[in-house]
């Protein structure tokens, strides 16, 4: 597994690429490396002039989600809280961010996206919450989504589990381009040359800190209280523990529900 950044445009653009053998998956460890990848980017005398920070998945696909395992009672209590941190990094990363998504974009992964200023995405990708799947919601996602796409929408997707088109979410106001499969790239440098590209990178960091107020605000506030909701009620209940443990074995769970 591995964080690697990547510069371009003389430096003003860089590319972080996030990679796991099984779909990038979010484990414990890859959290961690990324702060730590995220806290030198944003420290470094560099930064002042970065006009533009994209997070890609390697391979065909943006992220599978976060690893099952470490959902599983005595771990998730961990896990959970240094994801939160990794979301707060990136909304207080002092730069534009953009996700580029191909493939599937699941549970921890949309929530990365989630937290980023804009999304483009290959019109074969696909975004979506199935951690009710396993007995359990998307804590992050329960927090941010509603602020991106309004809370009707946001409940939806949060209930069914079910994945949602790039098209899809560009109708809802989530995606900002659609780019032809093979071509997300030369979206994101279109994208790049016609906006933040032309302006000066302390107006920009100024304006994105004013354009994450509301969201970041809500995430200071709203995290703590899903978090708790996820750990101390859900994480010690009959069915979140059938959940993981069903997928573990690759059956269908039995809902007890309680």
């Amino acid at each position: 597994m591995a964080v690697t950044l990547l510069e371009h445009d003389g430096g003003a653009r860089i590319a972080l690429t996030f990679a796991h053998p099984k779909g990038n998956i979010l484990t414990a460890a890859l959290v961690s490396e990324w702060r730590r990848v995220l806290a030198g980017l944003a420290a470094s005398s560099r930064a002042q002039h970065i006009k533009l920070l994209t997070i890609e998945g390697a391979g065909n696909d943006f992220c599978f989600g976060a690893n099952i395992p470490e959902h599983a009672p005595g771990v998730i209590e961990q896990v959970l809280p240094d994801m939160n941190a990794l979301i707060l990094d990136l909304l207080t990363l002092p730069m534009p961010t953009m996700a580029v998504v191909r493939g599937r974009c699941l549970g921890g992964g949309f929530e990365v996206a989630l937290a980023c200023d804009v999304i483009v995405a290959e019109a074969s990708a696909t975004c979506g919450l199935p951690e009710i799947a396993i007995g359990a919601f998307a804590p992050i996602a329960s927090v941010l989504l509603p602020r991106r796409v309004g809370g009707a929408r946001a409940t939806a997707a949060l209930l069914s589990g079910l994945s949602r088109s790039a098209v899809e979410w560009q109708a809802d106001g989530l995606i900002e381009r659609v780019a032809l499969d093979g071509h997300v790239s030369d979206a994101v440098d279109e994208w790049y040359q016609a906006s933040v590209g032309r302006w000066s990178a302390e107006a920009l960091r100024h304006a994105v800190v004013a354009a994450r107020a509301d969201v970041l605000a809500a995430a200071r506030a709203g995290l703590p209280v899903t978090t708790r909701l996820y750990v101390e009620s859900l994480a010690q209940t009959h069915d979140a523990a059938e959940g993981v443990t069903a997928f573990l074995e690759k059956r269908a769970a039995v809902w007890t529900d309680r």
